[in-house]
């Protein structure tokens, strides 16, 4: 599986939102802000604007984000950023995570060719660490990693 643009700019966006959040607890935003115009948003990220607005409705679609129109309009997150995570931005403008659209493999031991349920059980493996993985990174946690707050995630060791 390899990130796309999509869902890199879609974490981008949202980070950037989330290390800019600078709202407090009694507004009507709470902790999440004012909401940033995508231009400031495309600014900061470097990201092109058009292609930007266009993640931010498929984000607004999946209910991370919520924009308002008009003067001092612009995205916001929809939730608190310790509750958003990696991979439910992925999915947001992506879809499923997965490694392809292989199928589950036969439990009753019966292949249709030679290899492919020991092949299936292995793409399912890896698809479904990958869904571990990214879920278990916030965009909270993410922010403190960007502010150097936090250290930076290891390596992973598959040996």
């Amino acid at each position: 599986m390899k990130v796309s643009t999509r869902g890199d700019y879609a974490s981008r966006a949202l980070l950037s939102l989330a290390l800019h959040a600078d709202g407090d607890d009694s507004s009507p935003e709470g902790r999440r802000g004012r909401p940033t115009p995508v231009r400031d948003i495309a600014e900061r990220t470097g990201l092109p604007q058009p292609y930007l607005e266009q993640i931010l409705l498929a984000l607004k679609g999946a209910g991370l984000v919520r924009s308002k129109r008009g003067v001092g309009g612009g995205y916001i997150l929809a939730r608190d950023p310790q509750e958003i995570t990696v991979a439910e931005i992925i999915r947001a403008v992506d879809g499923p995570i997965s490694l392809g659209d292989f199928g589950d493999p036969h439990t009753n031991g019966s292949c249709d060719h030679e290899g492919q349920c020991v092949l299936l059980s292995i793409w399912k493996n890896v698809g479904d660490e990958m869904r571990r993985l990214l879920g278990a990174f916030t965009l909270a946690q993410i922010v403190l990693m960007a502010q150097g707050e936090s250290a930076w995630p290891e390596p992973l060791d598959i040996n």
